[in-house]
């Protein structure tokens, strides 16, 4: 068994399990002013971790929802287990499973499963980005007045500030804009040609870590800066490489 097979078998196994409860009542483990926190979030990322340990027990294991396995391992799975959970919750079909592994700093697999339309979005080092097995790449636009960018605008005052002030500026260019509630999604999108760009200002690395290996390898560009002392919190500026984005972002 390859990572990236373990990956992939993750995905779709915790993208069933959201499929069929999609429609069921959620119970709600926390609630926050602009997020949520369901039993459904912990109950996909425990079948996601089982599903690693079987093929990799001596991998650490890192998700939204809390850590396992050995984590003094070099091998780290990063879990995102419902990226989109508002959305989810809403019932809107608007989510994905984002599942990524690194050794080091280094990003090694990166799978991103949307189950309600059953896309599937992978890349491995030194392979391709695929969508449903077949390559992909970015968009060939360069100029903002034909590109639709994806704005999050993040959750504490902060971000909020920032991210909508950038909403206001590049709306008065850009195509279209749009903030659809998912980061992974949003990468995955720039890096199959539907969105230019994806910008916001605070993002955990579990929403972006197998976006970021898949756009890439689609001929994208990804910028990541992390504040002091928030190693895995990061502001992020996704793009096809081509428009120019720092104008107006």
């Amino acid at each position: 068994m390859s990572y990236l097979e373990t990956a992939i078998e993750a995905a779709k196994e915790a993208g069933a399990m959201l499929r069929e409860n999609f429609h069921a009542d959620k119970n709600v483990d926390a609630v926050e002013h602009h997020d949520l926190k369901l039993e459904m979030d912990r109950l996909t990322q425990e079948r996601i971790f089982a599903r690693i340990r079987k093929d990799w027990p001596d991998h650490a294991l890192f998700g939204e929802e809390g850590i396992g396995g050995n984590q003094d391992s070099d091998f780290q799975w990063i879990v995102d287990p419902i990226d989109g959970t508002v959305n989810f919750f809403h019932g809107i079909p608007h989510f994905c499973v984002s599942i990524a592994l690194r050794q080091g700093d280094e990003l090694l697999v990166g799978v991103v499963y949307d189950p309600m339309t059953d896309e599937l979005w992978t890349g491995e080092k030194g392979g391709q980005a695929l969508l449903n097995g077949k390559p992909i790449s970015v968009s060939p636009r360069k100029t903002l007045e034909t590109s639709i960018v994806f704005i999050g605008c993040g959750k504490d005052e902060k971000a909020l500030e920032v991210g909508l002030e950038r909403f206001r500026k590049a709306s008065l260019r850009c195509r279209k804009m749009r903030m659809m509630g998912s980061a992974a999604l949003a990468m995955v999108y720039v890096a199959c040609g539907r969105l230019e760009a994806y910008v916001e200002s605070r993002i955990s690395l579990w929403d972006i870590a197998a976006g970021k290996l898949i756009l890439e390898l689609a001929g994208g560009a990804c910028e990541l800066a992390s504040p002091e002392g928030e190693p895995e919190v990061y502001a992020i500026k996704a793009t096809n490489g081509k428009i120019p984005i720092d104008e107006v972002l």
